[in-house]
């Protein structure tokens, strides 16, 4: 039987997260394989913020899994906190079998925990998969995310 946790991201952590962000069709595009000094340098400032955290899911030792929980705090819905979900990525060998859905659910749960108003997410329009498997877990797709590159 496999043993999943959730724990924040230590260093010796950052090469399989890094695979993680490259093993998908949109992260061989925009994420390096190998650890560089722009991915120690947010590491760094990630592990820094006690707002951020970089969770991984570990399975017996192995990350299979990870997520950026970030806590924001805002004036708007009388003063609400919100739990931003970024980068959640399951290895790929492990799609499929429940474990995206786990992690959700540990992340939602956690938001609660914290007091959040609410958690929210980003997907990329291309990601439809992504976009059923957010609105079963009760997601709505309520407002258009708007990003510009620099």
């Amino acid at each position: 039987m496999r043993t999943v946790i959730f724990r924040e991201a230590v260093r010796a952590d950052l090469p399989a997260v890094i695979a993680l962000l490259a093993d998908d069709v949109l992260g061989r595009a925009r994420d390096c394989t190998e650890v560089d000094e722009a991915y120690e340098k947010a590491f760094a400032e990630i592990s820094a913020d006690p707002r951020n955290h970089l969770v991984v899911a570990d399975e017996d030792g192995v990350v299979v899994g990870c997520m950026q929980i970030t806590y924001v705090p805002g004036l708007g819905r009388h003063g609400a906190e919100r739990s931003l979900i970024e980068s959640v990525r399951v290895r790929s060998d492990r799609r499929g079998q429940g474990l995206g859905r786990t992690m959700m659910r540990w992340a939602i749960d956690e938001a609660a925990r914290h007091g959040c108003a609410l958690v929210q997410l980003t997907t990329d329009k291309t990601r439809t998969d992504a976009h059923r498997f957010y609105r079963d877990l009760g997601f709505t797709a309520s407002h258009e995310a708007i990003k510009l590159t620099l």
